[in-house]
């Protein structure tokens, strides 16, 4: 008997067997039915669940989405990378298996307009950028400003360079190969410059989180998560050199994740200020440049 092809009995179908299997989330979803949904739009482009139960789904595109459905509960491999990109924030980024899956809380805070803490920066720089989400969705907030993307990663930059030319911004937006503030200076047009906005969503996993994974996160890149120890080594050189690439007016948002409350204590004396995020979550700060160390 042939199998039904409307996008509510996929849709039943792909979530009945999310909610039978060990599956973790937070690769954009949170539970079986936002993930099963999430696939089947992925797959369709289709652009919403509500008004698309009564569609028709092509045979071929039920059989992509039942298979990529059983691929991900038998791999346990995030929905990004069987899909090859991922929505974040309403916009739409390539993600290759290598580069960690957009999921941070700073991107929310971005579409909300960073206000009342940012007004109109002329120049941002995204530090840590893998897919290049943040810098890119900062552009789109501030149509006037300049944009770097830096990571250390080559396949980080790639990636970034091609979301930044499916954006559309490659007249404003571009992507270094840099270890943190390190290749700053060795050459384009991010040479000397001191930035407005820094955003950096570096690896902050410490490591005996690093060790205790979901099959999911452990898919990721290492590079893109291992934090060290405490899961802030790359957060304290951040901070550490901030002052010298910030302008005088300038802004420095970080992710730490749990690591709050060792930061504080790494740098006593420092006013981090932790806003209220809205899409929920902790352990996103701001740092002001007089207040840099």
């Amino acid at each position: 008997m042939e199998q039904e092809t409307s996008f509510a009995s996929v849709l039943r179908d792909v979530h009945r067997r999310f909610a039978a299997a060990p599956l973790s989330y937070g690769h954009g979803t949170g539970n079986a039915w936002d993930e099963a949904v999430a696939l089947i739009l992925g797959v369709t482009g289709l652009r919403d669940a509500r008004s698309s139960l009564d569609a028709r789904l092509e045979e071929e595109q039920a059989a992509t989405i039942r298979n990529l459905a059983e691929r991900r509960v038998k791999e346990r491999r995030p929905l990004a990378y069987l899909l090859g990109r991922a929505p974040y924030c309403g916009e739409p980024f390539h993600v290759p298996e290598g580069i960690v899956v957009p999921r941070s809380p700073i991107g929310p805070l971005l579409t909300d307009g960073l206000r009342p803490w940012v007004e109109s920066p002329a120049r941002i720089l995204d530090l840590c950028c893998g897919s290049g989400c943040l810098g890119i969705l900062a552009a789109k907030r501030f149509p006037n400003a300049s944009v770097v993307l830096a990571d250390i990663d080559p396949l980080a930059v790639s990636t970034a360079r091609r979301n930044v030319a499916a954006h559309g911004l490659e007249h404003r937006v571009e992507a270094l190969q840099s270890d943190l503030f390190c290749g700053l200076h060795a050459g384009g047009s991010a040479t000397g410059a001191r930035y407005d906005l820094i955003l950096c969503n570096p690896p902050y996993v410490d490591a005996n989180s690093m060790e205790t994974l979901p099959p999911e996160f452990a898919l990721e890149p290492a590079l893109g998560l291992d934090g060290g120890s405490d899961g802030l080594a790359l957060m304290n050189r951040v901070i550490g050199d901030a002052s010298a690439f910030l302008a005088g007016q300038g802004i420095l948002i970080g992710e730490v994740g749990e690591g709050a409350r060792r930061l504080e204590a790494r740098w006593p004396g420092v006013p981090f200020f932790w806003p209220d995020l809205p899409a929920g979550g902790t352990g996103v700060f701001l740092l002001h440049a007089d207040d840099a160390p």
